[in-house]
């Protein structure tokens, strides 16, 4: 989708955020763009230069676990960034998702009446909400997709009080979920729309840093309630693959607490009102 495929696109992005300094080794003369060189990261990985040439330009896509172990300390990639790698390099079959949200699943979310949920896939589309879910992004552009949600909405940096955090974490998510399926057509279509009308994001996407989150703090702002600090948890939907119900919680007794009740207040009235 990018270039010679996942594996080298994916090492070319990391051999040019990782400085000399990081590995040790000395600046020699001027260099016309950032990051490590080719001989440099074969160097350090104890490889030829033509062989990890052939890596980046996708002619060789299954190195050893020896040269994947070797390549990550090269390249000082953090756990995350060392398991997307041996994904990379071992790539499985796609995953055939489904995006139907099991009803038992959304029968759950409705009793957590003050506590904002929601179900995504890897693509991070909202499958399903519970009342209060709905609410926390109300009024929000494109709430069908948190990466559209975040990028294509302007509000969304005011809803977001660390933009730039989540907006990273989002795609470094869509990165880590996906791993090496990444030419299922429906993101085909969702990185080229975002890449046309965001350039954050097309600079975001090409970092290649993956993140795959299942506990967090985001800090959010309604107008309604004012500033919220939610704790997030992921946890894998058993029997979809793929899908994710992603739970907000506040700590108790806290500003948040006493704001996200008053926002399931002001909900619970808009829907009887409705009704």
């Amino acid at each position: 989708m990018e270039g010679f495929g996942p594996l080298g696109d994916f090492l070319r992005a990391r051999r040019r955020l990782t400085s000399i300094e990081q590995v040790g080794l000395r600046a020699g003369g001027q260099r016309r763009t950032p990051g490590l060189r080719r001989e440099e990261v074969a160097m350090l990985a104890g490889v030829s230069i033509d062989y990890y040439t052939r890596l980046e330009q996708g002619r060789e896509r299954r190195p050893s676990d020896q040269v994947v172990g070797a390549l990550a300390r090269a390249l000082c990639l953090d756990s995350d960034a060392v398991d997307h790698l041996y994904e990379l390099a071992r790539p499985r079959s796609a995953r055939t998702a489904d995006d139907r949200v099991d009803a038992r699943v959304r029968r759950l979310m409705e009793y957590w009446t003050q506590a904002p949920a929601y179900v995504v896939n890897r693509r991070l589309d909202v499958l399903a909400t519970n009342r209060l879910g709905a609410a926390l992004i109300d009024g929000l552009k494109h709430p069908g997709n948190l990466l559209k949600l975040t990028f294509l909405d302007p509000a969304s940096r005011h809803f977001y009080l660390d933009w730039e955090q989540e907006a990273r974490y989002k795609v470094a998510y869509v990165r880590a979920a996906m791993g090496s399926d990444l030419g299922d057509p429906a993101l085909v279509e969702l990185v080229r729309e975002l890449s046309a009308a965001s350039e954050d994001f097309r600079v975001m996407w090409g970092r290649h840093d993956v993140w795959p989150k299942s506990r967090a703090c985001e800090r959010m702002y309604r107008p309604e309630v004012g500033e919220m600090v939610l704790h997030l948890d992921a946890f894998a939907v058993n029997g979809a693959p793929g899908q994710e119900l992603v739970v907000f919680q506040a700590e108790p007794g806290s500003p948040s607490e006493r704001a996200l009740i008053e926002l399931a207040h002001l909900s619970a009235a808009r829907h009887t009102g409705s009704a």
